[in-house]
């Protein structure tokens, strides 16, 4: 089984905006694959300008705000790259697209990595952010998921927040539950 790493992807639009979205990069041989689904805006970026920023970050806050529609988080400029890193990005990875693989739901760009820059030291994950990530990557399946496996999957969540969440992992919790209870309000039972 692949290693999958969780971060925060900028890719820049055919105008030059630039766009960033929470996403697993797959580990695959030498590469790093990104797979964004289909429709997205992540997905028309790579299409049109073959690489991409990887931000690692430890706060959590970020990933639910993302996957809650907040994109106006603090970047920086590269050097000598196109796409910006976030500002609390601990480590930043420059990604070239090599090839790309088609498919009508989810294709899988194969990125070489150009360069990899670390900001700041990494001091380890508690379980609740851990948490996060996973309640973070379930809003982003709402709808492809029976609401019994989210129901179970956010009780057993929510036991790592109530053992070792910060403030910050609570704030990013709430955020992204909010979400999730949202969806599920309209939703038949």
């Amino acid at each position: 089984m692949p290693m999958i790493r969780e971060c925060i992807v900028t890719t820049v639009g055919p105008t030059g905006q630039h766009h960033i979205a929470p996403l697993g990069l797959i580990e695959q041989d030498e590469f790093w694959v990104i797979a964004p689904f289909r429709p997205s805006t992540t997905l028309t970026n790579l299409e049109a300008a073959p690489f991409a920023t990887a931000s690692f970050i430890d706060d959590v806050r970020i990933f639910a705000g993302c996957v809650c529609g907040k994109s106006d988080w603090p970047m920086e400029a590269v050097p000598g790259w196109s796409a910006p890193r976030l500002s609390a990005a601990l480590t930043h990875a420059e990604l070239e697209v090599a090839r790309n693989e088609g498919d009508p739901q989810r294709p899988r760009f194969f990125c070489k990595i150009r360069k990899i820059v670390s900001h700041k030291p990494f001091l380890g994950l508690n379980r609740a952010q851990a948490a996060v990530v996973e309640a973070a990557i379930l809003a982003t399946r709402l709808g492809m998921i029976p609401r019994e496996k989210i129901d179970t999957e956010l009780a057993y969540l929510r036991i790592a927040i109530d053992k070792t969440a910060g403030a910050a992992e609570r704030e990013a919790w709430e955020l992204v539950t909010a979400k999730i209870e949202t969806y599920l309000r309209t939703q038949p039972e």
